[in-house]
């Protein structure tokens, strides 16, 4: 499954923050933010995904997180 998701991640820092964060607590088998994209677009492959997990937890680092439409 694929979880793609709009967020204010805006700083390589944060990024890596963040990518690193996911990757420890989900088991995932690729996690990207792309910097360039107007909506931060974070992407997230796991074979058990919970969007809403996902939401929930980088809300919890302190950033923005929804589902993209």
């Amino acid at each position: 499954m694929i979880g793609i998701f709009k967020t204010n991640i805006s700083t390589l820092q944060d990024k890596n923050t963040v990518v690193n964060a996911i990757a420890g607590h989900f088991r995932t088998s690729a996690c990207t933010i792309d910097l360039e994209d107007c909506d931060k677009v974070l992407r997230v492959v796991s074979q058990q995904l919970e969007e809403n997990q996902v939401i929930a937890f980088v809300r919890s680092l302190g950033y923005q997180c929804a589902m993209l439409d």
